[in-house]
């Protein structure tokens, strides 16, 4: 959907930053002043995620929240409130999540999604279904069929090294598990959402080719437990929760109008803000670019020589400018990504205050980053050592699961 379309009695300033604005599954580019969060749940039609619900899920998990809900980096949701009330009541949901495998190795973006779905399968104790979607890379990007296949392979040990159990994760990729039950719920979908539809969701030109435009359903149906025979068999109300980027909604905006008209119920997702690059908000994280990125298969040597030479600082020009002034913390990367991944809340605070009033340096802030990330990185590297071909093909199994609820 044009952003201008959304700016109807708003300032011409206005209108320029929101036409600047792009967010959709494929293209995310921010407007002069970043990503404006708030037009983006007005545009999408998403709810705001309070410190309400974030206190709900702590008392009903008996889990603190994790750092990204307690900072709001999972921000937004749709119908999180219905599932947790259904939780209340001892009725159990699954999760959903994926990732596209266009790149051999994931930056640290990539494992955000992941490790927030790590601690919801923890505190909440429920099975998840995780969808490698090889064939829309094959579609989107100068990929072949089998190249598209080995990346999800080998994105699916990174996933694993995150630490999910396998006795409650199913890792599936589409064109290996696509057919049966979860095709006949593809052209269910398919069947309801015009080509005139799909155009507003996703902005599908007629220079698209035709497997651009069918690949939504692919997408949406394992939002439906009927779509897992295996896993969910008799359970085909069971609900569904989505932890992704913001990006990913308009998949779901369509999921969630169709599937009532199918019989199943409308998925529920919490949304997370976008992982800048390392120049900054404004700049996209590329494949094309690895300085643009803190990638898992870096070195403690590449992530100190990165962070320091590439992450954009809020700091002032000289040190007698930044005593003076301080720095600003909206713009400064090292703590934006502290923000993510320093996991001492206390900390946290005392690094901006003392940073922002000129008291600490960008260099120092950085060296706190350099050593948070090495330690993130490496640990990722040994768990993902441990990760065997034997142990990719028991996650990837069409198995039931029969403790994922216990």
């Amino acid at each position: 959907m044009a952003a201008a379309e959304q700016a109807v009695g708003a300032t011409k300033e206005d209108r320029e930053v929101e036409e600047e604005q792009v967010v959709n599954p494929w293209e995310v580019s921010a407007g002069k002043g970043g990503i404006d969060y708030d037009k983006l749940v007005d545009q999408f039609g998403c709810q705001r995620l309070d410190a309400a619900l974030v206190d709900r899920i702590a008392r009903l998990t008996a889990h603190p929240p994790h750092r990204f809900l307690r900072r709001g980096l999972f921000f937004a949701h749709r119908d999180l409130n219905e599932i947790l009330d259904l939780y209340e009541k001892g009725e159990k949901f699954y999760l959903y999540t994926g990732r596209g495998p266009s790149s051999e190795a994931l930056h640290l973006g990539h494992l955000i999604p992941f490790m927030f779905t790590k601690y919801l399968q923890e505190a909440f104790k429920v099975p998840l279904v995780i969808q490698l979607t090889d064939d829309e890379k094959f579609l989107w990007k100068n990929l072949t069929v089998e190249e598209s296949k080995r990346l999800a392979r080998e994105n699916a040990k990174d996933i694993i090294a995150c630490g999910f159990d396998v006795e409650r994760t199913f890792i599936f990729s589409d064109f290996g598990f696509v057919g049966g039950a979860f095709y006949e719920n593809m052209v269910r979908v398919a069947r309801c959402v015009t080509i005139n539809k799909a155009v507003g969701i996703f902005g599908f030109s007629l220079e698209d080719h035709i497997g651009k435009v069918s690949f939504p359903p692919v997408q949406a149906v394992p939002s439906f437990p009927s779509s897992f025979p295996h896993l969910f068999a008799g359970k085909d109300q069971l609900r569904c929760l989505i932890p992704c980027a913001i990006d990913q909604d308009p998949y779901f905006r369509m999921t969630r109008d169709v599937a009532p008209r199918i019989g199943y119920q409308k998925p529920s997702l919490i949304e997370s803000r976008f992982f800048p690059a390392l120049q900054g908000e404004n700049t996209k994280m590329s494949a094309s670019d690895p300085n643009s990125a803190i990638y898992v298969t870096d070195s403690t040597k590449q992530i100190k020589t990165k962070v320091n030479k590439y992450a954009f600082s809020g700091g002032q020009d000289s040190i007698e400018l930044h005593r003076k002034l301080g720095a600003n913390l909206d713009v400064d990367v090292s703590i934006k990504y502290l923000n993510f991944f320093l996991e001492d809340d206390d900390e946290l605070e005392h690094i901006k205050k003392e940073y922002k009033e000129g008291r600490m340096l960008t260099g120092e802030v950085k060296q706190r980053l350099i050593a948070v990330l090495s330690e993130l990185v490496a640990r990722h590297q040994r768990a993902r050592a441990q990760v065997t071909e034997e142990m990719v093909d028991t996650f990837m199994a069409v198995r039931p699961l029969p403790n994922m609820f216990g």
